[in-house]
């Protein structure tokens, strides 16, 4: 008897994460180095929105991290706003520390994800990028990014690409990961409490509701 062989083919669930801030603050060098794991020496300005993925392999389930590269100019946002927050898991905010103006945004850049968004358990995390060239005038800028995300309830993160720094920039992306992947499990369990509870017979209901015990 010839044997057989079955194929189960792995579940691979995709989670969506948006990257977002001004122009030239380093979201594509960021994304490159974590889907890559190098920094890329030349960029050029993001057009609409750049996409990367990156497989992992979290608590024996496949996870395909798709990490959306948005342009941070206005003129290419209009038309795309609806795309880049559709069906979105968790959001990276990035700032330069060297631009102070990248940091004066990021109060318009919540505000246009807080209207997109469906709710506020979306994940959010902050970067303080190209830490490698702080300065003391922009120290003080940098503890006022650290206070907006205390404020907003948001991990904070102050972070060179340049420097090539593989693991902090995948504990700053694998981390999310995991945040999503715990709340996906908590709502499945609940849908599944939710399936098994029993329905109520509603004849026999009526009939224990009008029965006179005289």
């Amino acid at each position: 008897m010839d044997s057989c062989e079955f194929w189960i083919p792995v579940v691979c669930r995709t989670c969506k994460i948006i990257v977002l801030g001004d122009a030239g603050v380093g979201k594509t060098s960021l994304t490159q180095l974590y889907c890559t794991g190098h920094f890329p020496e030349k960029t050029d300005s993001t057009i609409g929105v750049d996409f990367r993925e990156r497989v992992l392999h979290v608590g024996g389930e496949k996870i395909k991290v798709q990490l959306w590269d948005t342009a941070g100019q206005e003129r290419f946002r209009k038309c795309m706003v609806q795309h880049y927050y559709r069906n979105v898991h968790a959001v990276v905010f990035v700032y330069d520390v060297t631009n102070v103006a990248s940091f004066r945004s990021l109060p318009l850049w919540m505000e246009e994800c807080q209207q997109h968004l469906l709710g506020p358990d979306v994940p959010r995390v902050l970067v303080a990028n190209k830490a490698d060239l702080v300065t003391l005038n922009v120290a003080s800028t940098i503890e006022q990014a650290r206070h907006l995300a205390e404020v907003h309830s948001m991990p904070f993160y102050l972070y060179s690409a340049k420097s090539g720094n593989r693991e902090q920039v995948d504990a700053i992306f694998s981390k999310l990961v995991l945040q999503i992947t715990r709340q996906r499990r908590k709502k499945t369990e609940v849908v599944r409490s939710f399936k098994l509870t029993p329905k109520v017979n509603v004849e026999e209901e009526k009939k224990e509701k009008w029965t006179c015990n005289c």
